[in-house]
């Protein structure tokens, strides 16, 4: 799968085909999926659109458990041989797709081909792998390329059936040259939703999403699509975490509803922040510490990033009444949005890892008590009085 990615503040957007350039782009693995009208799909008209995208998930998840059973039925298998029965890791559909992934996820920003050998990278894709994950994510500019180069080596190395990974990487910022970098045609063969078209149809990529646009700027994409008959995104990489909820949870679901476009959301620890080692200051050890993380360290020490900690520390008993870390806590409540097709974690150490994918067990325990307790005490739940039924 492919995304486009947005720049960041200050850099100059061209002008040229504005429709056709957008500056983000995710290619994946996708199928051209046209979502029904809500009165075509039986929806109840009055649900939320939040309420709505959980409807939908759960008639995708009856439907997927029929086909899955119908399959294993006429294979004369049981569920025992499936990867989900066997490791416990649950499956969605990303947006309206039909591809499957893993609900957990595992990225490779800052850790491979920098923060972390090639032989922990290795060790923390097999346990990703053993543990049911499907979903590796990298990007050409991580590592300045070295983590693709790593990730691909490594399954190589496995053995691993390319049919049982969905591997996703982002564009935009390639090499130094000028004709390296960005989505123009030189760059990813031509602009944005007509580029992405082209790489699906040649087979290099199965769906493309985008990362960091702007919901207008998905809706602009899906809409060229359908006017010159191509590919539109299936999915939007967005950041989402205890302090980072509104595009998620208010925007998002507006497109799902009308486009079908899913969730695959990233940092679901705030880059650390949640991971509780920033509760007495920043660690030399820790990310924070880093030259090139100086933005991350000024963020924990502001007096917002003091005010986070202490709303962490109030969220810790719930933790424990669980019987989780907060970590499991926090990646928990992100996958107890329905909306969102899968979280990826970013790990340095294995035992980090373990420790994250453990959130698994903590999601039957996430009741709506438990998420109000959680919201009472953020107190930053998004809310929008926009209908956005069609």
């Amino acid at each position: 799968m492919m995304a486009a990615q947005t720049r960041t503040a200050g850099s100059q957007i061209s002008e040229e085909n504005p429709k056709l350039r957008k500056p983000s782009g995710l290619p994946i693995e996708s199928k051209d999926t046209s979502p029904k009208k809500a009165s075509e799909s039986g929806k109840d008209s009055s649900l939320s659109p939040s309420g709505q995208t959980q409807l939908r998930a759960r008639q995708l998840a009856l439907v997927r458990e029929v086909e899955v059973n119908w399959y294993l039925k006429l294979r004369e298998l049981s569920s025992e041989h499936t990867t989900a029965y066997t490791t416990g890791m649950p499956h969605r559909n990303l947006g309206k797709s039909g591809l499957r992934v893993s609900c957990l996820g595992l990225g490779t920003w800052v850790t491979f081909g920098g923060q972390i050998s090639d032989e922990v990278a290795e060790r923390l894709m097999t346990i990703a792998y053993e543990s049911g994950v499907n979903l590796f994510d990298t990007a050409e500019v991580y590592a300045a390329g070295k983590a693709e180069v790593i990730l691909g080596s490594i399954i190589k190395k496995k053995g691993w059936r390319r049919s049982s990974l969905v591997i996703t990487t982002k564009l935009y910022w390639g090499g130094k040259a000028e004709t390296e970098r960005g989505l123009s045609r030189k760059h990813i063969i031509e602009e944005i939703v007509r580029a992405m078209t082209h790489v699906i149809n040649q087979g290099m990529a199965m769906y493309w999403g985008t990362s960091r646009w702007s919901a207008m700027e998905i809706m602009e994409a899906y809409s060229v699509a359908r006017q010159f008959n191509m590919i539109p995104p299936v999915c939007e990489q967005a950041e989402y975490h205890l302090f980072q909820r509104e595009k998620v949870e208010v925007q998002l679901p507006e497109l799902y509803h009308k486009i079908g476009v899913g969730a695959m959301t990233w940092s679901p620890l705030a880059c650390g922040i949640i991971s509780g080692k920033y509760g007495n200051g920043v660690p030399e050890s820790s990310r924070a510490s880093l030259k090139c993380y100086q933005w991350l360290k000024e963020r924990i020490v502001s007096e917002e990033g003091r005010k986070q900690q202490n709303k962490l520390k109030d969220l810790s008993p719930i933790a424990e009444r669980l019987g989780c870390t907060l970590p499991q806590l926090a990646v928990a409540w992100c996958l107890r949005n329905e909306g969102v097709s899968s979280v990826l974690l970013g790990s340095s150490t294995p035992e980090q890892l373990i420790e994250n994918l453990g959130a698994i067990q903590v999601l039957p325990k996430m009741t709506s008590h438990v998420v109000n307790e959680i919201d009472n005490i953020l107190r930053n739940k998004p809310y929008s009085k926009k209908d956005y039924r069609s």
